[in-house]
């Protein structure tokens, strides 16, 4: 995700993340789920399913002092016992899988939010109430809450 569409999701997600348990899901570098924190978030837990991923995310935690979990996983194989506030899901463009999106939702409590990056229209999604929508180059940033 490039510098402005991750300051367009940020601005649309901003009253939510105070004190927030964020799952940042396909995470790679860990950028997402590490603005939250320095945005207000008050824990956040990294699904990345690529070892050097991981790696890089390990890295930049230890570089900011942040202590987190982080999960070497497909999103589909991922698990907890914790309902987050905020799931951030940047998915790649090139093999975006709704099944993997609509996986984690299980772990969204009641009145959560979804923050999904996709390809084309915003995808429709059980039990989640689309809240905005915005295209922004090839990308566009949809903002759910779940009912």
């Amino acid at each position: 995700m490039g510098e402005r569409e991750r300051l367009a999701l940020f601005n649309m997600i901003a009253e939510y993340l105070p004190g927030a348990k964020v799952l940042d899901a396909f995470a790679g570098s860990g950028a997402l789920g590490i603005e939250a924190l320095s945005r207000g978030a008050s824990e956040a837990v990294f699904v990345e399913k690529a070892a050097p991923a991981c790696r890089v995310i390990r890295g930049n935690l230890r570089e900011l002092g942040i202590e987190a979990e982080i999960y070497q996983s497909d999103v589909v194989n991922f698990t907890s016992d914790t309902e987050f506030d905020v799931i951030l899901a940047d998915p790649p463009y090139d093999s975006f899988k709704i099944n993997e999106v609509t996986h984690l939702l299980q772990f969204l409590r009641s009145g959560g939010v979804l923050a999904l990056s996709h390809p084309g229209e915003a995808p429709e999604l059980p039990r989640m109430e689309l809240l905005k929508s915005r295209k922004y180059a090839g990308a566009t940033i949809s903002i759910y809450v779940k009912g």
